[in-house]
């Protein structure tokens, strides 16, 4: 549903020739149709540039946008026909901002049809259509309120309503939830999957908050200084060895209790994650197991989750336990020792 191939955005300041910040640095990023896709990163990383160039508010120096099959950057410049074709487009994809940008002299029901009033719709047809919206989101009752009588949870929602007004088939949510406490952040992410679900809307959600990619998302794409480090569905990032992006949605620490012992990140997903697994190992190789660390929580639905755990002897000695979790479906990480920096590191399986 939408593509970007060598997406590069690059910022010139207008008062120093020389000076030039690389906010995009060749992004590839695929999210599929009717999917909630969370991309995730530090302040800095490149998120909102990106999510900017998906509907061209910015425009990028190089590498083209594909919404729905339809290339964007195509249309970027090439005179008034493509231009109209290009707001055409832009109208199917709905934008939820981080402070709502409600106009404080409208109503809520008046902000709702602000979209449909562009679009050329009658009166009768946009009061229809606001309504419908907000009773969507939970609001009939606050048509006639303006946004200084709400809440900050109750202007998102207004928010979100304003970009349904067009009938998208996008939704993109810039950091929407990083301005409400948990309570409101949990009914608004709640929101956003019953309108993927209720809709089949595809949704792209930037955030910096791996709780947000936790409860929602589907997919989900790690940005630092400009480019996607890793992306993948929820499930392929846990079963991925040594994943920033897992250890990061399930952290666990905890250090070996003496050098003779193996420490290893056992990673649970599908139905391995509700199996005694560990017990198991314990009875069938007699072998005493200490639990150093453990996460776990229920994503999209299933129960996943990490837990560091220490063997007693060194990893040859190993072998076969850690074979035997292997063969119940888990992802399993050797935890070393990095000799210069003595801290603990994630070794990948057959790496010398």
């Amino acid at each position: 549903m939408i593509t970007t191939t060598g997406l590069t955005k690059i910022y010139r300041a207008h008062h120093a020739r020389d000076r030039e910040v690389t906010a995009l640095d060749g992004v590839d990023l695929h999210v599929r149709e009717g999917e909630v896709f969370g991309v995730i990163g530090q302040s800095g990383a490149g998120k909102s540039s990106l999510i900017r160039c998906v509907n061209l508010l910015e425009r990028p120096t190089s590498g083209t946008v594909t919404v729905a099959g339809q290339d964007l950057t195509a249309l970027v410049g090439r005179g008034p026909r493509a231009g109209k074709e290009l707001r055409k487009a832009r109208s199917r994809i709905g934008m939820v901002f981080q402070h709502f940008n409600l106009l404080s002299s409208r109503t809520v029901q008046d902000n709702v049809e602000l979209p449909l009033e562009i679009l050329g719709k009658s009166g009768k047809e946009r009061a229809r259509k606001a309504l419908e919206l907000l009773d969507l989101v939970g609001l009939s009752d606050k048509a006639k309120s303006y946004p200084a009588q709400l809440s900050g949870g109750q202007k998102q929602r207004v928010g979100i309503a304003r970009a349904l007004a067009g009938d998208p088939k996008v939704l993109l949510s810039d950091e929407a939830t990083s301005a409400l406490d948990p309570e409101t952040t949990r009914s608004i992410l709640q929101l956003l999957r019953d309108l993927n679900r209720q809709l089949g809307l595809t949704v792209l959600l930037i955030t910096h908050e791996m709780d947000v990619v936790k409860s929602v998302c589907d997919s989900a794409a790690l940005m630092e200084n400009g480019k996607i480090v890793e992306s993948g569905t929820v499930s392929e990032l846990l079963a991925t060895p040594g994943s920033e992006l897992a250890s990061a949605l399930f952290p666990v620490s905890g250090d070996a209790s003496a050098d003779d012992r193996t420490v290893i990140d056992v990673t649970f997903h599908g139905e391995a994650a509700t199996r005694p697994v560990i017990s198991q190992l314990s009875r069938t190789y007699n072998i005493d197991i200490s639990i150093i660390g453990a996460a776990m929580d229920t994503v999209a639905g299933k129960q996943v989750g990490r837990m560091r755990i220490e063997l007693p002897g060194r990893y040859e000695e190993n072998v076969v336990p850690i074979g035997f979790l292997r063969e119940q479906g888990l992802q399993i990480d050797l935890v070393g020792t990095d000799p210069e920096a003595q801290q603990p590191v994630l070794v990948k399986e057959g790496a010398k």
